[in-house]
């Protein structure tokens, strides 16, 4: 697939794009074109300087040097920027990678015009999440029909990842001259990475249940495996409940109950405003990817177990599915934990009002739903969130990763804060997993001996 077109060529005029215009770089919105470079400013004016100084001294080679340079600036202010008329294609090794892989993105620059283009530079538009193993920019002259190539290395992670279009910088052989254009590439533009979801936990529930049978137990008695209470026997009890020891002791009958197991309906709900994007340093990786691991942990041990589950995003956007089960339903799960913009790599800009999120978020919420949120609690409405969903009648379950450092007081600071946050909510009656170092898997077994007691 060819980059060719007028979706991905610049004409001669700069124009680029299906809206036929150059676009600043630091401004999207106005077209730059042709602009000049101020690389030979005030030249004229300096070379005048020994035409002067070889007139008034009557020495002909200060004037013949003075002519040079005025020659060579009124050449610079002359020289117009060359067409841009080129054919751009980009292709990855690998579309659809796993986290972590090494993808080599491929870039090929073609000059279709009829001049030679003795300054091209290229920067490719890579995706903010994606980490490259060296720069994506190109520089080199192309003559025409000629070919450049440029190869670079992302490491992929989580998300649906789009390119984009390829800044290109095209100078005169002066330098005095630019032409600026963002040109959209051909071939292969995004990057899919959806990991699996893996259940590597049985995670421990409220005891907000549905009618429907599960793994959660309850105060009811009837059927089960735990003993609950007898009762008087009743036509129809079956016999294999009935408490044949007392009947042999005393002859009357009597049955058995047991405490019943019922499935839930859990709604795991992601904190990912812009100040939850929170990393104790510049290697690891982020509260809401730890976050997005937790969930992508949670759903199937859930789904496994026989429980409804749902998916929600505390921020920007419509990120909601609604609670089910089945393999489809943990198909979608698994494609909107992974591509939905509202839980990408990096923040986003997009504007969030978190009390009308709240308002319809339990609209939204089955009246029989427990809410396992995952937060790093960054600030106290994230506290506040957890307390009214719980006292609205919906069992909250924090898992809280840890993102705080202690390497200046400020960061200290934050982390007593957080503390401070962690202690009013389990003073509250709301269970907190502190997630700190340890894989998930073995703070959920010591945050079960814990909650059990």
């Amino acid at each position: 697939m060819s980059g060719r077109g007028s979706d991905s060529r610049a004409s001669s005029d700069g124009s680029t794009g299906a809206n036929g215009r150059n676009v600043d770089p630091l401004n999207p919105i106005r077209p730059r074109g042709v602009v000049p470079t101020g690389r030979w400013t005030g030249m004229a004016a300096l070379a005048l300087v020994p035409v002067g100084l070889g007139v008034l001294l009557r020495h002909p080679p200060l004037v013949l040097v003075g002519a040079l340079g005025v020659a060579f600036a009124a050449y610079a202010r002359g020289d117009a920027a060359p067409d841009l008329d080129v054919t751009i294609e980009r292709d990855l090794s690998d579309p659809t990678p796993d986290p972590g892989d090494e993808v080599t993105v491929t870039l090929r620059v073609r000059n279709d015009g009829d001049g030679v283009l003795p300054d091209l530079r290229l920067v490719d538009g890579v995706p903010a999440a994606l980490a490259t193993g060296a720069p994506a920019r190109l520089g080199t002259a192309l003559r025409p029909g000629r070919t450049a190539t440029l190869t670079y290395r992302v490491t992929a992670v989580r998300g649906a990842h789009d390119w984009d279009p390829v800044h290109v910088l095209a100078r005169n052989p002066s330098g005095s001259r630019e032409r600026d254009a963002r040109i959209d590439a051909g071939g292969t533009t995004t990057l899919r990475c959806t990991p699996e979801l893996e259940a590597s936990a049985s995670l421990p529930l409220r005891g907000l249940t549905t009618v429907y049978s599960g793994r959660v137990p309850t105060d009811v008695g009837g059927a089960g495996i735990e003993f609950h209470s007898t009762r008087e026997y009743r036509h129809g009890d079956p016999a294999k409940r009935v408490n044949w020891a007392r009947y042999a002791r005393t002859g009357e009958l009597s049955t058995l109950a047991f405490r019943e197991e019922r499935a839930a309906t859990v709604v795991v709900c992601i904190d990912a405003r812009e100040g939850a994007y929170l990393a104790p340093d510049a290697e690891s990786p982020n509260a809401v990817e730890r976050s997005v691991e937790a969930a992508s942990q949670a759903v199937p041990a859930l789904l496994d177990s026989g429980d409804r589950v749902g998916v929600a995003a505390f921020a920007p956007g419509d990120c909601r599915l609604d609670p089910g089960v089945g393999d489809e339903h943990a198909a979608r799960a698994r494609k909107l934990l992974a591509t939905h913009p509202a839980l990408a790599p990096t923040p986003t800009d997009e504007r969030f009002l978190p009390t009308t999120w709240v308002r319809r978020f339990r609209r939204w919420l089955p009246a029989d739903a427990q809410v396992l949120f995952c937060t790093p609690l960054p600030d106290d409405y994230a506290a506040t969130v957890a307390r009214r969903l719980d006292a609205y009648g919906h069992a909250v379950t924090v898992i809280s990763p840890d993102a705080t450092a202690d390497d200046t007081p400020g960061h200290r600071l934050a982390g007593v804060e957080r503390a401070n946050r962690v202690s009013r909510l389990r003073s509250a009656g709301i269970r907190v997993l502190d997630w700190g170092e340890e894989p998930l898997a073995t703070e959920l077994e010591r945050a079960a001996a814990r909650w059990s007691r």
